[in-house]
């Protein structure tokens, strides 16, 4: 089950930032540094738990039994629901909390959508009509940070109908104007909902992108 796998995969990465001697500087070889790697890309993509010290303790205990061959303290089969819960439960607090504080920003908007917009950059050209099709570069993280596309990444401009995306982007990109950039802040309710788009995006996210409006393309 992919949220226990995650769960427990956060577990290595908590060891690893656990205090040790051997660990007092950077990985010394390849394997080290890949290991560290892989430890950081598992402790992102569970940054949604948003665990507390105790939590990550009790986490830490979990991985150390399973390493050690130890037999777990609680049926974990059985528990496995309480750890949709838990995520489900944690991404709705962040999210509630950094949309309040987004909408609070000097020189955002928030519509009736629930969409929160802050242009970082205006624009000088025309706005484009849900029915266009635009060229954007753009970068979507999680609240916690957690970049899960980047056209910027991959070095090349996305082009797509608007009216073809999730809701906040078809709302939001028609606030703008070819050569600005602005920032949307977009709740699950117009992104990808209480189902989320597995494995990147948990159920009930909210999403945040850093768009800029290159182009209205014209066939």
């Amino acid at each position: 089950m992919r949220l226990a796998a995650t769960a427990a995969a956060a577990a290595a990465t908590l060891l690893l930032a656990a205090p040790a001697p051997s660990w007092a500087q950077a990985p010394q070889n390849d394997d080290e540094k890949a290991i560290y790697a892989l430890g950081v890309l598992v402790g992102r993509s569970v940054g949604q738990f948003n665990l507390s010290k105790h939590e990550q303790d009790v986490l830490k205990k979990g991985i150390t039994d399973q390493l050690n061959g130890q037999k777990p303290l609680v049926d974990v089969e059985a528990i496995q629901p309480k750890i949709r819960d838990l995520e489900k439960s944690r991404v709705g607090q962040a999210s509630t909390a950094y949309l309040d504080k987004a909408a609070k920003e000097k020189g955002a908007e928030k519509t009736t959508s629930g969409l929160i917009l802050k242009h970082l950059k205006e624009g000088t050209g025309e706005s484009p009509k849900a029915t266009d099709t635009v060229k954007v570069h753009y970068r979507g993280t999680l609240t916690s940070g957690v970049e899960f596309d980047s056209s910027y990444a991959r070095n090349e401009p996305a082009e797509f109908p608007l009216n073809r995306v999730i809701p906040c982007w078809t709302e939001g990109v028609q606030k703008m104007k070819v050569g600005g950039k602005a920032r949307l802040v977009c709740p699950a309710s117009i992104g990808y909902g209480e189902h989320g788009s597995p494995p990147k995006i948990p159920g009930g996210a909210t999403l945040v992108f850093e768009v800029e409006l290159l182009e209205i393309v014209r066939h």
